[in-house]
């Protein structure tokens, strides 16, 4: 008996899209942090005691 009536599945590749936008993003983020954390903390720092006073 055939199954005519049913979808043939769809190929997937290996790694699913979202898979890889979560993955780059994560690296992203981890390389911003790295290179930009230090003066990002700084502002804040002088930002912070400024308006504390």
């Amino acid at each position: 008996m055939s199954n005519w009536w049913r979808k043939p599945r769809r190929e997937r590749g290996d790694v699913p899209g979202w898979v890889m936008v979560t993955l780059m993003t994560a690296g992203i983020v981890a390389a911003l942090t790295a290179i930009a954390g230090p003066r990002l903390s700084a502002m804040l720092d002088s930002a912070l005691t400024a308006v504390g006073g």
